[in-house]
C-alpha cells in the first residue's frame, strides 16, 4: 500500500486523494473534539487514549512496517516534545476556559501559521484568490469564538488566560503539522513514520493522568475511562493518520486549511448528536469556514 501512495505524490489522483483525507481528518478531529470534551477530566480522557493507540501500535510498529532509518529518530524525538507541549496547552486551556471559545481560536491560529511555514519550509506558495480563502476562514473561524465569548456565562474569570493559551496551542498546531509533513516525507514508508509517533507519543499523558488520578478524591471508574480510550485511539489513528497522508500527497498549507473545516463539523455534532442551539449567526460564520476552505481549494 505504501508504494502505491508514494506514486501518487505530485500527481491529480494523488491530489484528489489528498483532499478526501484532510476532510475526512476535518471530520475526525470534531469527533474526538467532542470525546475528549466529555464527562471526564479531560487530562484522564488523554491520557487514556494516548495510553491505548501506544499499546495498540506496538506490534504494528515493532514487527509489521520497517524501521526507522537512523535519520528519522531526531526527527520522531522532535515530534514528540512539540505534541507534548501541545497536549499539555491544550488540557489546561480546556480546564481553563469554555470548550466553544478555546476549540476555534486553537484551530483558527494553527493554518495561519502553517501556511506561513510551508512557505519558508517547502516552498510552498499560495496565490491571491488563496489568502482571500484564508482570510475568509480566519473571519469565521474567530468570528464564531467571539460570538461564543459574547453569549457564554460560566468561566467567564479565566476567560483571558483561557484565550492566551488557546493562542498558544494553535502555534504548536503549527509547529506540529509542519514538523510532522517533513517528517512523513523524510522516510521511504510513510506508515513508518504513522506507527513509531503514536508509539512514542502515547509514552507521556498516561503517566501525567495516572498521577492525576492517583490524586483525585472522588475517582471515576476505569472501565468506562479505558473504553472511551480505546474508542479515541482508532479515531486518532485514522484522523492524525489521514491529514498526515495529505501532507505527504500534497500541499501541506492546504491539507492544514481543509482540516480546519473541524469546527464546522464540530458544530453540527454539537446540533445533531449533542441538541446544542446553533442559530442563524453561528450558521452564517460555519458558511464563512466553509466557503474559506473551498476558496483555497479552487483557488489552486
Amino acid at each position: 500500500m505504501s508504494d502505491w501512495l508514494i506514486s501518487l505524490e505530485g500527481t491529480e489522483a494523488g491530489h484528489t486523494l489528498a483532499l478526501f483525507l484532510a476532510l475526512t481528518a476535518a471530520f475526525l478531529h470534531a469527533v474526538f473534539g467532542a470525546l475528549q470534551k466529555g464527562r471526564y477530566d479531560p487530562w484522564l480522557t488523554r491520557g487514556a487514549i494516548d495510553g491505548s493507540y501506544a499499546i495498540i501500535i506496538a506490534p504494528v510498529a515493532l514487527f509489521v512496517v520497517p524501521w526507522p532509518e537512523p535519520h528519522l529518530w531526531p526527527i520522531l524525538a522532535g515530534a514528540f516534545f512539540i505534541h507534548a507541549g501541545y497536549k499539555l496547552l491544550q488540557s489546561w486551556a480546556y480546564t481553563k476556559g469554555a470548550y466553544t471559545v478555546v476549540y476555534p481560536v486553537v484551530r483558527g491560529t494553527g493554518p495561519l501559521f502553517t501556511v506561513i511555514g510551508a512557505y519558508f519550509i517547502f516552498g510552498e506558495r499560495f496565490n491571491a484568490t488563496q489568502w482571500a480563502g484564508v482570510a475568509t476562514l480566519l473571519v469565521g473561524i474567530y468570528g464564531l469564538a467571539a460570538y461564543n465569548l459574547r453569549t457564554i456565562t460560566s468561566e467567564r474569570d479565566t476567560l483571558s488566560i483561557a484565550l492566551w493559551l488557546a493562542v498558544a496551542t494553535g502555534l504548536t498546531v503549527a509547529l506540529y503539522t509542519t514538523w510532522d509533513a517533513y517528517g512523513i516525507r523524510a522516510t521511504q514508508n510513510p506508515f513508518t513514520f504513522l506507527a513509531w509517533f503514536f508509539l512514542i507519543d502515547g509514552l507521556l499523558f498516561p503517566c501525567i493522568a495516572y498521577a492525576r488520578y492517583q490524586r483525585m478524591s472522588d475517582k471515576p471508574a476505569v472501565g468506562p475511562l479505558m473504553q472511551r480510550g480505546v474508542i479515541g485511539a482508532f479515531i486518532a489513528f485514522a484522523s492524525f493518520g489521514s491529514v498526515m497522508l495529505a501532507t505527504r500527497l500534497d500541499k501541506v498549507g492546504e491539507a492544514a486549511i481543509l482540516r480546519e473545516t473541524s469546527v464546522v463539523f464540530a458544530a453540527l455534532i454539537g446540533w445533531l448528536a449533542l441538541k446544542e442551539t446553533v442559530g442563524p449567526r453561528r450558521i452564517a460564520l460555519m458558511t464563512l469556514i466553509a466557503a474559506g476552505a473551498v476558496i483555497v481549494e479552487m483557488g489552486g
